[in-house]
């Protein structure tokens, strides 16, 4: 009998399933259940952005683009970049408009990847690094930031895990699942570590229109002798609510960029056509609908974490991305067993800490990307989960 198994290659079927997805599969299923899981934005994509579909729908301008995107986007992405991070950007040769920033963050690591070269990665993070490097054919060697140091890179932590084969590192700030952020000296000491080495820079900054209180994002690609080896990855999902529009760029050097460009082309020819009209619309006259946004996660922000620490739970302020990362251990349940637990007790589903990286044992991720009257709820609920099972 043929072993059907042995069609799949070896290190496809060493890679798991998404932990977040195993969890929202089952809360599916059940019935009134309140999920923090997903990082969904929960608000309508601004009007002007689907008239301007809608437009291109009616103008049959449904045709392919150039593979590297509309140069009307590509030209608009630029000026969004100077505007927001101060960093000059050719729209013909140094951004490349993606599927999502997922597509970008596969796309750059198949770019700059040898076999057997080390990318260092930031742990707990966005579950597709790990994945995404070992199909490149990299090897991921974790970082794991703490809680003592805001979750936050530093410097000392690099250089012990850089080797002569180390090729690329991943900065995922804001960071999806702890909502921790670097600040402009956290880069500055980054940078010193990187100026002189060849070291690729992933700069995953897809939350960067989420960053709160005074902090302005800050992207390492401003920082003195980073630009030119930086990706900076972003896109329209998070910022814009437009997730299943999936759109997203990629910017960096034209060597780079050629690159992308070329896996890309091959593999997915160009981005949606309509969503890249609508996308023009977004970075044109969609500023004011993002600072309400910002506004109102905001409030959401400080409502749900003033219920976890209410409730006992320590908890780290997030000052990115729309993520608590509460500490559970005061109940002394693994991540797992917590989320299995809470969802078919409680009917609230949220992710495990450990579907981030194996770091994030003892945490839980919850999203504020939902309406305060479910927040609200979720947090009754989980107040009560908690105090059933809290160590005395």
């Amino acid at each position: 009998m043929i072993d059907k198994k042995s069609f799949v290659a070896d290190k496809i079927q060493s890679i798991p399933y998404s932990g977040i997805r195993k969890f929202f599969d089952v809360a599916n299923e059940i019935e009134g259940a309140i999920s923090l899981g997903v990082g969904e934005p929960d608000f309508e994509t601004p009007w002007a952005v689907r008239e301007r579909a809608i437009y291109t729908l009616e103008k049959c301008r449904t045709v392919y683009t150039s593979n590297a995107g509309l140069p009307e986007l590509r030209k608009e992405i630029a000026k969004y970049m100077k505007r927001k991070i101060n960093c000059d950007y050719n729209y013909k040769n140094q951004i490349l408009v993606t599927v999502g920033a997922s597509e970008g963050i596969d796309v750059a690591l198949r770019a700059v990847l040898n076999p057997g070269e080390e990318v260092l990665l930031p742990e707990p993070s966005f579950v597709s690094y790990k994945p995404c490097i070992l199909m490149a054919g990299g090897v991921p060697v974790v970082i794991t930031t703490k809680v003592e140091n805001n979750f936050r890179l530093t410097p000392e932590e690099i250089l012990e895990k850089i080797t002569e084969r180390t090729k690329a590192i991943i900065l995922p700030y804001p960071n999806n699942p702890t909502g921790a952020i670097m600040e402009r000296d956290d880069l500055e000491k980054i940078a010193e570590v990187l100026r002189d080495r060849d070291i690729v820079v992933i700069s995953d900054e897809i939350y960067s229109e989420l960053t709160y209180g005074d902090n302005r994002h800050v992207s390492i690609a401003e920082i003195d002798g980073m630009y030119d080896k930086t990706i900076v990855l972003n896109g329209f999902s998070k910022a814009f609510a437009m997730t299943g529009w999936r759109l997203g760029y990629a910017a960096a050097s034209p060597d780079i960029i050629a690159a992308m460009v070329k896996i890309h082309q091959y593999i997915i020819m160009c981005a949606p056509t309509v969503s890249q009209h609508a996308a023009i619309e977004a970075l044109r006259s969609c500023e004011e609908n993002v600072v309400k946004m910002r506004r109102e996660y905001d409030r959401r922000r400080r409502v749900m974490l003033k219920g976890f620490r209410d409730m006992g739970l320590d908890c780290f302020e997030p000052l990115g991305a729309f993520y608590l990362f509460p500490s559970i251990a005061v109940t002394g349940m693994s991540s797992d067993e917590f989320c299995e637990k809470l969802l078919y007790e409680e009917k609230v589903a949220v992710v495990p800490g450990t579907a981030l990286g194996d770091c994030g044992e003892g945490f839980i991720r919850c999203s504020y990307a939902y309406s305060i009257k479910d927040i609200n709820i979720a947090l009754e609920k989980i107040e009560k989960f908690v105090s059933k099972y809290k160590k005395r």
